[in-house]
C-alpha cells in the first residue's frame, strides 16, 4: 500500500466553506470510482500550526502508485482536478510505502 500526502493552499478569495463543502459532497463521493484508492481524507490545519502557506492536507492510501496513476487518467479523476484547480493548489507532495501493516483501531 502506498500513501500520498498533499499540502493544499486555497486560491485567494476562495472561502474555506466552499472548498470543504466540495470535499464532502464531490471529492469523497468520487472515491469509489477510483479503484486504487483504499482510503482518503482531507484535514484542515489546526490553528496556530506552522508549516507555511498550506491550509489543508490530504492523505490518500492507494493500492500502488502505478495503480493510482492509472486512476489519474480516468474521467472521474479529471473532473476532480478541474474542480479542484478552480479553488486550490497542491503546494507540496510526499509519498511512500507504509512500514509493515501499521495500526488501525477496529
Amino acid at each position: 500500500m502506498a500513501v500520498i500526502v498533499h499540502r493544499i493552499r486555497l486560491h485567494d478569495g476562495v472561502a474555506p466553506e466552499r472548498f470543504e463543502s466540495w470535499v464532502r459532497e464531490v471529492d469523497y463521493a468520487t472515491c469509489p470510482e477510483l479503484p486504487a484508492v483504499r482510503a482518503f481524507g482531507v484535514q484542515r490545519r489546526a490553528p496556530g500550526e506552522g508549516g507555511g502557506p498550506a491550509e489543508y492536507f490530504e492523505i490518500i492510501e492507494v493500492t500502488s502508485r502505478g495503480d493510482f496513476e492509472r486512476d489519474m487518467r480516468s474521467e472521474p479523476f479529471r473532473r476532480l482536478v478541474a474542480d479542484f484547480e478552480k479553488m486550490a493548489a497542491v503546494v507540496d507532495e510526499w509519498s511512500g510505502e507504509r512500514v509493515g501493516s501499521g495500526y488501525r483501531a477496529k
